[in-house]
């Protein structure tokens, strides 16, 4: 069984016991309820949002992580103006405990 679930802005593809890393959800050893978009047990597909009522898609928070550091500059020619910036996203690290369709 497998499911497709929302969070952050973004779905991923979870099973159970899987580990992933998404936008920052809550403190390490947190239990964190995500919100299932679509789900699927062998020939079963459950989709719309009456058969989705009663399914909970469960993770623990495991840790932090931090994205790859990203780079940028920017420059006007001839007025002297440039700017250097950098970015580097925080992840959270979650895994999946559970999925049941209730």
């Amino acid at each position: 069984m497998y499911a497709f679930v929302r969070t952050g802005g973004k779905q991923y593809r979870v099973s159970e016991g899987e580990e992933l890393q998404v936008e920052l959800l809550g403190e390490t050893d947190d239990v964190v309820e995500l919100e299932p978009v679509l789900v699927v047990d062998g020939d079963t597909v459950l989709a719309t949002p009456d058969q989705l009522g009663a399914v909970t898609v469960t993770a623990k928070v495991t840790g932090e992580a931090k994205g790859p550091k990203i780079t940028g500059f920017t420059y006007k020619n001839k007025s002297r103006q440039s700017r250097r910036w950098g970015h580097r996203q925080h992840y959270s690290t979650i895994e999946i405990t559970g999925i049941s369709k209730g």
